[in-house]
């Protein structure tokens, strides 16, 4: 297939136009950024695409039982490619780092910052009484731990996936800034914040385009940077994000 990579913004449990447009567009990639929330095994709402399928998990896809098992037990659950680099039909390498930072782990730019290094070192520090499977409670399965970002640290990526939002968001964290950069990263896509803003005037400084896709949006984005919007985030245009930032922006000068 020669048509575009496909990242999709947060679907919550909805696949359908994710599915409709892989397959209208040819697309030889699909990239799920997170907070997926599969109500049945991932694989049967992605069979129709499933070999062209890969994402990122979310802090919602640890909500309840039913979400992790549908997730992590998937047929499709190596197709997760949080801590690791794959390489996509063309060539491009896309790493991806799923969930969030929780001040009870990990929240940088606080005082302390790390609680934990590790999930093996939450688990043991953990009272048994609250462990889950793989010892450690299902809620931190989607906490960030520093070592993971240490794992990517040292590999190389045309393209950074993250749930969470990269520095120029103002709800955004500079560590994932350092993280592409240290991929060589020239693009970084992420979801979560339901959000699509114009980053553009951020780009030279911070040596890397990045784009949010908005709830259950598509963008279409190559390794150069070059994005189209194929499906615009369900509260895109209600929330007038693009322009806010810029305004934003601008009083923060």
């Amino acid at each position: 297939m020669t048509g575009p990579i496909l990242f999709c913004g947060d679907p919550h449990g909805q696949f359908r136009h994710i599915v409709r447009a892989a397959n209208e567009l040819q697309a030889p990639a699909v990239v799920l950024l997170g907070d997926l929330q599969a109500e049945r095994p991932l694989h049967e709402g992605l069979e129709a695409i499933a070999g062209r399928v890969w994402f990122i998990h979310g802090n919602h896809d640890t909500d309840t039982d039913r979400h992790w098992a549908n997730l992590w037990e998937s047929r499709l659950a190596d197709r997760n490619i949080d801590g690791r680099v794959v390489e996509l039909p063309g060539g491009t390498r896309l790493a991806g780092l799923g969930g969030v930072f929780r001040k009870s782990v990990w929240y940088p730019g606080l005082p302390g910052e790390s609680c934990f290094r590790s999930q093996e070192e939450h688990a043991r520090l953990t009272p048994r009484q609250d462990r889950w499977r793989g010892g450690r409670h299902r809620r931190h399965w989607s906490s960030i731990y520093p070592d993971g970002l240490d794992r990517l640290s040292g590999l190389r990526a045309g393209i950074l996936v993250t749930h969470e939002a990269p520095g120029y968001h103002r709800n955004g964290f500079g560590v994932l800034d350092t993280l592409a950069r240290s991929l060589g990263a020239k693009v970084a896509v992420h979801g979560h914040q339901h959000d699509r803003l114009d980053s553009s005037d951020r780009w030279a400084l911070q040596g890397f385009k990045s784009f949010g896709v908005g709830l259950r949006g598509i963008t279409a984005i190559d390794a150069d940077g070059h994005a189209r919007v194929v499906v615009a985030g369900e509260l895109d245009e209600r929330r007038n994000f693009g322009q806010r930032y810029i305004e934003m922006r601008k009083d923060l000068r």
